[in-house]
């Protein structure tokens, strides 16, 4: 992995597109401001400057099937929570590649694609985690820091290689399609509210809330949720959602 820290830039995402030409494989780009940083669904992420974690990845893989794309979204959602393991944090990953403890957001992916005919052929990885920042401003859902969760305050040059060693590893682990097979099955073991409990979701499209649970997901990232029957006996609904396409409500 090879290190670029910045001081400001709009977002790590956006400035790696502009400068691909100029970088190698497993760059890994840093700021420490991001001014317009961009979490799913277009949302902005918020970040103290120098209390967290703010990059981005260039990765070009080799060969890969770009049909097996949601690989790279479970690799690196599980090198996030591997990290956190690291650390002594149990952390489950929130389809499609969100990580939370317990109910509360720790970090943001937000991943970009480039193909190439039927093969992927660069993906930029976005990754906004929260270290040191013990105050949170926006209105973002139940944000939690790991200074908050140990009590402790980290160097962030030093948790920033930890992390990238961390990445490398699970993206290279996936360069193959038995490493692919592998990686989604860990996902699903992984995953936030994956415990065959009911809980609340809302189907975009319809506005119309639920109860559901989480009852597969495919290698392609089709999350799909079993409904609750509104009676005993009744017939049972399944509903097969892309990305955007639900939320899970807290």
């Amino acid at each position: 992995m090879r290190y670029i820290e910045l001081e400001e830039v709009t977002s790590t995402n956006s400035w790696i597109s502009q400068h691909e030409g100029e970088l190698d494989d497993l760059t890994l780009v840093s700021a420490v401001t991001q001014t317009a940083g961009r979490g799913q669904r277009g949302n902005s992420w918020e970040a103290a400057p120098g209390e967290n974690l703010t990059f981005s990845v260039l990765h070009r893989p080799a060969d890969f099937p770009a049909r097996d794309q949601f690989a790279v979204s479970c690799a690196v959602s599980c090198a996030v929570a591997d990290y956190l393991a690291s650390r002594n944090i149990e952390a489950k990953v929130k389809w499609p590649n969100d990580v939370y403890v317990a109910d509360r957001k720790i970090a943001g992916i937000l991943i970009e694609n480039s193909l190439m005919g039927s093969l992927l052929s660069r993906t930029i990885i976005g990754i906004g985690i929260n270290i040191n920042q013990r105050k949170f401003l926006s209105d973002a859902p139940n944000p939690v820091s790991l200074s908050q969760l140990t009590g402790k305050t980290y160097s962030l040059a030093e948790e920033r290689i930890s992390l990238g060693e961390t990445l490398e590893l699970r993206l290279r682990s996936i360069s193959s399609a038995e490493g692919r097979e592998r990686i989604h099955r860990e996902f699903t073991t992984r995953m936030w509210r994956g415990d065959g409990k009911f809980y609340p979701f809302r189907d975009v499209a319809s506005g119309r809330t639920y109860s559901g649970r989480i009852q597969d997901v495919a290698p392609q990232g089709f999350l799909t949720v079993e409904e609750s029957p509104a009676t005993p006996g009744a017939t049972v609904q399944s509903h097969r959602y892309a990305f955007k396409e639900v939320e899970f409500l807290l």
